[in-house]
């Protein structure tokens, strides 16, 4: 099956949506490269984080608890999380301020280490991101899984939406339009259908000018179950 234009995902997200205005207030832009490089590495740890911690969980439970797990990890400074003693580490994993996942608590220093390891060469996590090639997003997910702990998966990719990183995601949604399209067959998650789809939407912009993020969203609020902004 060939692959749709823009102009068609556009034109049916508008049927869908009702109006040109709704439509675009739903699209969200993602921040521009200098603004990614001026992200604090803390930023980065904290939504990393975050993700790890939403996967498989209820994520109001996570929300809710965020500002203690800010203060029970310091900001989520690298500097003091990585001088951390494995027993102050352990110690913290049974904190009732935080959900007490003690797998889950041992990626934060070694997720600070792989960001710290980072910024030693590019002066910043931050400068790192921004320095990776737009039209290879999905490098950049692999990066983090093998290099990161626990942020393979849609971990890593929803950490830097979440963050204003410009990339599309594989929600339900997305990945059904894909299968739906013929575009990509087996695992969503395979190296051919990554490259399928991350070449799908490199030509959605190239027809367009948006963003992957924006495209992103204008794919899933075209197809599937997918009414958000529907009265």
């Amino acid at each position: 099956m060939s692959l749709e234009s823009y102009q068609a995902i556009y034109a049916r997200a508008l049927k869908r949506k009702r109006s040109e205005a709704i439509l675009e207030s739903l699209l969200n832009e993602p921040l521009h490269v200098r603004q990614i490089a001026e992200i604090g590495d803390d930023r980065f740890l904290a939504e990393f984080t975050k993700k790890v911690f939403q996967s498989g969980f209820v994520w109001r439970v996570v929300r809710n608890k965020w500002p203690d797990f800010e203060e029970v990890f310091w900001g989520f400074d690298i500097e003091k999380i990585l001088m951390m003693p494995e027993d102050m580490l352990e110690k913290k994993a049974t904190d009732p301020r935080i959900i007490r996942n003690y797998s889950k608590v041992k990626t934060i220093k070694e997720n600070a280490l792989m960001i710290h390891d980072i910024a030693e060469e590019y002066g910043s996590f931050g400068e790192f991101v921004a320095q990776w090639p737009g039209d290879n997003i999905v490098g950049l997910w692999d990066y983090l899984k093998k290099n990161g702990k626990r942020l393979g998966g849609n971990t890593g990719p929803y950490a830097l939406r979440f963050l204003g990183v410009d990339t599309f995601l594989l929600s339900k949604d997305v990945e059904d339009y894909f299968f739906q399209h013929a575009i990509i067959t087996g695992s969503a998650r395979s190296k051919r259908s990554l490259t399928a789809i991350q070449d799908a939407f490199l030509t959605w912009q190239q027809q367009s000018g948006r963003s992957l993020t924006e495209l992103s969203q204008l794919v899933a609020y075209s197809s599937g179950d997918n009414y958000v902004g529907v009265q």
